[in-house]
C-alpha cells in the first residue's frame, strides 16, 4: 500500500535545489505526485512543498531523513518530512458566538476535514451542549478581567495535556497573552471578522457600517503579540451595498468567516502554509 509524504522547505535560493531534491527522493524508491515551488525575488528566497508517495516496503523513511539532513546543510534548508496519515491534534477555543464553533465540528465529525480534535476551550457555557452532541470534551475556563493570567495558566495546562499541534481561535474574544504567542507562534490560528489589515480590534463590523465599505470580508491569520498583525494565511470578501443594514452585515460577515476559517486551517493541516517573516507563501 502506498504511503504519502509531505515535504517541506524553505531556504536561501540558489542553484541545484529542485535538482538535489528530486534526485534524493528518486534514489529512496520516492514518486512526486504534486510538485510546488516558489522564488521570492525581493527576499532571494526558495519555497517548496513537495508530495512525495511510495510504496511502503520500498522507502527507507529513516534513510531518507538521514541523507536529507546531510543533503540540506550547504543550503541552509529549514525542512520538514510530515506523514500525511498522522493526524494533527487540534484544540478549539471559543467564547459565545457558534458559527466558526459549529462549521468545524461538523466538518470534523463528517470527516470533511482529517485531524483529532482534542477539545474545547471556552470562557463561556453557552456552547456546552453543542459541543457535548459531538461527544467532545468541553473546558469551561472563565477570564476574569481581575485574574486573566490564573485563566490563562489553566488554558495552557489543558493544551499542553493534549499535546496539541495546532489551536483554532474559533471566535475566541480574548486577547492572548505575549508568552502564549511567542509559544504557539505558527500553531495558534485565529479568524478575524474584517478584511484586514483595515478595521482591526473591536466591532469591526460598526466600522465598516460607519464607513459606508462596499466590501466585507474575513481574515485567518496566525496569532502574534501584535494584535491582529500576524502572518495571513486565508482571506475572503463579499459585496455590500448601501441597502445593507449593520446586522446584515454581521450576517454576511459570519458566512465568510466560517468558510475562510475552514481553508486556513485546512491548508495549515495539510502543511500548505510556510511562514516568512510576517508573510506567509500558502501552495493550493
Amino acid at each position: 500500500m502506498d504511503q504519502i509524504f509531505r515535504l517541506v522547505v524553505s531556504c536561501p535560493d540558489k542553484v541545484g535545489i529542485v535538482s538535489m531534491v528530486s534526485n534524493l527522493i528518486a534514489r529512496h524508491s520516492g514518486s512526486i505526485r504534486e510538485a510546488n515551488q516558489h522564488s521570492d525575488f525581493a527576499d532571494n528566497w526558495f519555497f517548496m512543498r513537495y508530495e512525495i508517495t511510495s510504496d511502503t516496503k520500498k522507502f527507507d523513511v529513516n534513510g531518507f531523513r538521514k541523507e536529507f539532513s546531510e543533503s540540506a546543510q550547504p543550503f541552509e534548508m529549514t525542512w520538514r518530512l510530515v506523514n500525511s496519515a498522522e493526524k494533527k491534534k487540534v484544540v478549539l477555543m471559543a467564547t459565545k458566538e457558534a458559527h466558526c464553533l459549529a462549521d468545524l465540528l461538523h466538518r470534523w465529525h463528517s470527516e470533511d476535514m482529517q485531524f483529532d480534535l482534542e477539545c474545547v476551550i471556552s470562557n463561556h457555557k453557552h456552547l456546552e451542549d453543542m459541543v457535548n452532541w459531538y461527544k467532545v470534551p468541553y473546558y469551561h475556563v472563565p477570564v476574569s478581567a481581575e485574574d486573566k493570567q490564573e485563566a490563562f495558566d489553566q488554558t495552557r495546562k489543558i493544551i499542553a495535556d493534549h499535546n496539541a499541534d495546532v489551536i483554532v481561535l474559533a471566535r475566541y474574544m480574548q486577547i492572548i497573552p505575549p508568552e502564549l504567542c511567542r509559544e504557539y507562534f505558527g500553531r495558534l490560528i485565529n479568524i478575524h471578522h474584517s478584511f484586514l489589515p483595515s478595521f482591526v480590534g473591536a466591532k469591526p463590523y460598526q466600522q465598516a457600517y460607519d464607513r459606508g465599505v462596499k466590501l466585507i470580508g474575513a481574515t485567518c491569520h496566525y496569532v502574534t503579540e501584535e494584535l491582529d498583525a500576524g502572518p495571513i494565511i486565508e482571506q475572503d470578501v463579499v459585496r455590500v451595498t448601501h441597502r445593507v443594514r449593520q446586522n446584515d452585515m454581521v450576517r454576511l460577515g459570519r458566512d465568510v468567516e466560517k468558510i475562510v476559517l475552514s481553508r486556513g486551517l485546512r491548508y495549515h493541516l495539510e502543511d500548505r502554509v510556510l511562514v516568512h517573516g510576517n508573510k506567509t507563501v500558502v501552495f493550493v
